[in-house]
């Protein structure tokens, strides 16, 4: 299961190390779908970056596309992902790599493997019961233990440039810094870094909302002991009139297998 960021490579990179080549597979599923504009599916240098991180491995890279973005999932669906549910990442990325499995591929002697490290250990349990009953395993989970920045020196030592989001501050490099089960930390941080992608997103957003016809919402407000829906557009004009408002926010996680 290869996405389009440094930990995918790490775990493929110590399986090809490993086991060779001859029958890896990198397994890469774009939430981009058809949709032609730049701020849809992943941040333009993480295209850059699978292929040169694909090309390090050797094997074989698969690219599965559903055709649909998220937006279009959730327009389908009549529902908003959002940090408890990210349906997004189970139509576009789990279901279409659990069916090329299906059609590629024999249980009895298939191993699936993931990016998930160390620090990530309590994600496993989940994602071995998505795929049984094929073996599962997660390399970056087992001695030596790296931590991310260790596996963008051993890139930058291979001659690859890891995905720009890291640099730019973002602890996930995944959908071009948008992601429904991120926090509002990472959702201020879209804004500062890319505001025309953090537009293209809270217009997106409006259109469901109005959709709908419902108030629903990404983010939510927790002040004053109470829960309510806020708008990627409540959110920024809130930090626009009050700067220092949400200096206390949690990054959230990345929402792929997270469900």
């Amino acid at each position: 299961m290869f996405s389009s960021g440094s930990g995918s490579w790490a775990a493929a990179r110590r399986v090809a190390d490993k086991d060779g080549t001859d029958d890896l597979f990198l397994v890469f599923a774009d939430v981009k779908g058809n949709n032609p504009s730049p701020h849809a599916g992943e941040d333009e240098d993480n295209y850059r970056f699978l292929h040169e991180a694909a090309a390090d491995i050797g094997g074989k890279l698969i690219w599965l596309n559903e055709g649909r973005d998220i937006w279009q999932v959730f327009h389908d669906k009549r529902f908003l992902g959002n940090t408890r549910q990210a349906n997004c990442s189970h139509l576009l990325k789990q279901a279409p790599a659990r069916d090329w499995l299906d059609e590629n591929c024999d249980p009895a002697d298939t191993t699936v493997y993931v990016g998930i490290d160390w620090s990530e250990i309590h994600r496993l349990d989940t994602v071995i019961r998505k795929y049984e009953p094929y073996h599962v395993q997660a390399p970056m989970a087992d001695p030596p233990y790296l931590d991310k920045a260790d596996i963008r020196q051993m890139l930058r030592d291979r001659g690859i440039e890891p995905p720009r989001l890291y640099e730019l501050g973002f602890q996930h490099a995944n959908c071009g810094g948008f992601c429904v089960k991120a926090g509002q930390a990472q959702f201020r941080h879209l804004l500062e870094t890319f505001p025309d992608r953090y537009a293209y997103h809270e217009a997106k957003e409006q259109e469901l909302r109005e959709y709908l016809g419902k108030d629903v919402a990404i983010l939510r407000d927790r002040r004053g002991g109470t829960t309510r829906p806020i708008t990627l557009r409540e959110f920024r004009e809130r930090l626009q009139a009050e700067p220092g408002l949400f200096d206390e926010l949690e990054w959230g996680g990345c929402g792929c297998f997270a469900d």
